[in-house]
């Protein structure tokens, strides 16, 4: 599992000229599947990003999570994060999970996030043409992978 985490001020996911999806100050996940990955994968990241420490305190810095702040979440699915372009013209995605092996990853994961954190978890739809706005406050922005 390869996540793109992003603080910030706020953010929205938009499917066909409607916004399926928006946050104030918080998180964009951005996350995508490998084969391989299952249910301790997807516990551990959701567990990972809800207390992980990249919000400021009252001195400026980085020690307070999602969870301190009573930020929102929003999850997008992006097999993209497994593209390699190492040879060629195009990307391949051979590595990403098929969708319908990364379909129940997807939902488990957003699942394990919304138990793990406050407010309800925002999403996008799965393999749809979405549009992604978003504030990046500061930027903060972090790749993890597991």
């Amino acid at each position: 599992m390869r996540v793109v985490l992003q603080r910030v001020a706020e953010a929205a996911v938009e499917i066909d000229g409607a916004v399926v999806g928006a946050i104030g100050p918080g998180l964009v996940v951005l996350a995508g599947f490998t084969d391989g990955d299952g249910s301790d994968t997807v516990s551990w990241m959701a567990d990972k990003i809800a207390n992980l420490r990249i919000f400021a305190d009252a001195e400026g810095r980085m020690n307070r999570s999602v969870l301190d702040i009573g930020g929102d979440v929003l999850v997008v699915s992006q097999f993209t994060l497994y593209g390699d372009a190492r040879k060629g013209r195009r990307p391949s995605f051979v590595k990403a999970a098929r969708p319908e092996a990364a379909v129940p990853l997807y939902e488990a994961f957003v699942e394990a996030l919304d138990r793990a954190v406050p407010r309800p978890v925002q999403t996008g739809r799965f393999c749809a043409a979405m549009k992604v706005t978003l504030v990046n406050d500061g930027p903060v922005t972090l790749m993890m992978e597991r």
